[in-house]
């Protein structure tokens, strides 16, 4: 019995190894190793300009990783995914911690929707009620503080 129980210890051990390095891509994605460019955008909003740095998500590994793990974000700061071709996009907070604001942008620059204040770490599925090109996340809150609303223009040059 103890042979028995050794050579399935071992044996457990073998496959528990196997499944951690087949998954230390994904481990190291969570970690959040991938690196982002940066552009400026401007959003509108009732004759007043909104200036932001952004961070470009424009990788599949980039847009998988998004802000997970990050603690904070300064005020005019946020993260651009341009999924180029309009969709309809889904969203979701899982290993975000800091709440986001999330305004979808047409193929036009216009604001079409925005999913204000989602959860931290929240697995719900957060979609566009329209096709959208791109999503810009910024910090929660934001778009109500500075009056952002659907209609509203953005502009960047990284969404030419």
């Amino acid at each position: 019995m103890h042979a028995m129980n050794s050579s399935l210890s071992r044996r457990t051990l073998l496959g528990t190894l196997v499944a951690l390095v087949a998954a230390a891509p994904s481990l190291v994605l969570a970690q959040g190793t991938e690196k982002f460019k940066t552009g400026k955008l401007t959003i509108t909003s009732a004759g007043k300009r909104n200036d932001f740095t952004v961070e470009l998500a424009l990788t599949d590994r980039q847009q998988q990783q998004g802000l997970m793990f990050r603690r904070n974000m300064a005020a005019d700061a946020g993260m651009l995914f341009d999924y180029i071709t309009p969709t309809r996009i889904t969203m979701w907070m899982k290993n975000t911690y800091i709440p986001l604001d999330m305004i979808f942008i047409g193929a036009d620059g216009k604001v079409v929707d925005i999913a204000e204040r989602a959860v931290p770490q929240s697995e719900t599925i957060i979609p566009t009620k329209v096709p959208a090109r791109a999503v810009l996340e910024l910090n929660g809150g934001t778009a109500q503080r500075l009056g952002i609303k659907v209609g509203d223009a953005v502009e960047s040059p990284d969404l030419k």
